[in-house]
């Protein structure tokens, strides 16, 4: 199946800092571009860090006030959180400002997999690298959405084709697909259970599948014979390991 890429959605014309960019530079590329983060490069073009917002707000709430005292623990005292945060308070370039290690992801993974990164990270953009990684991109959340902005029909002929006639080698007409706002309908007769599993898996993983409502029936419920057959060969291996 067909997957679309990160490469596909990313933008190429990447708002970054240097090492040495100075911290209010960082401030106004930020500003100027309407952006929440971005990434940090040295001479080669490899991310070695990323500055967002947040990591200006550590140096700006750290400032005492007029009257105000900035007092500081002795850094023996901090844990290694607390010691980056009073190093972030203190910074004046982007080299000593950003947070590191970057978390990346490269223009050949699929949207899908960028999505799974983004979220267990907690972020809302990705410095894209190419295979050498050196950063040829961004990408934010509103880019991995478009691929739910998929229309219907392209998903339906792509399950049909990829899934019906591809994987399964059936009639593309032997199950009926109904594709409305993402949601794919599965209807009709199958010989084995299993292919109306593989059937329902495959169509879930296609992109701009929101879900699948599975209506198929079987004839042969093989999936005891599978697991037997699965059992059979983890003994027979087993058995040669003697």
């Amino acid at each position: 199946m067909r997957h679309n890429k990160v490469g596909s959605v990313m933008t190429t014309d990447v708002v970054h800092a240097g090492y040495d960019t100075p911290f209010k530079e960082v401030a106004r590329l930020l500003a100027d571009h309407r952006i929440s983060g971005l990434p940090v490069i040295d001479g080669d073009d490899k991310v070695i860090g990323v500055v967002s917002e947040t990591d200006l707000m550590v140096h700006q709430t750290a400032t005492p006030g007029p009257y105000g005292v900035k007092r500081r623990a002795p850094l023996g005292q901090l844990t290694r959180s607390a010691r980056k945060q009073a190093a972030k308070a203190q910074a004046h370039t982007a080299g000593e400002l950003m947070s590191d290690p970057p978390v990346t992801v490269h223009a050949d993974d699929t949207i899908v997999e960028a999505a799974r990164t983004m979220a267990a990270h907690r972020v809302q953009r990705l410095p894209v690298l190419d295979e050498e990684d050196r950063l040829v991109g961004i990408v934010t959340r509103s880019d991995l959405l478009q691929v739910f902005l998929r229309p219907d029909d392209e998903i339906r002929d792509e399950v049909i084709k990829e899934v019906l006639i591809r994987a399964l080698w059936l009639p593309p007409r032997s199950v009926d697909v109904a594709v409305a706002e993402g949601l794919v309908t599965l209807t009709g007769h199958m010989e084995h259970r299993t292919e109306t599993e593989i059937a329902v898996s495959m169509t879930r993983r296609i992109d701009g599948v929101v879900d699948v409502i599975d209506k198929l029936t079987y004839r042969l419920d093989d999936s005891r014979i599978r697991e037997e057959q699965a059992l059979h060969g983890a003994a027979d291996d087993w058995l040669r390991g003697l």
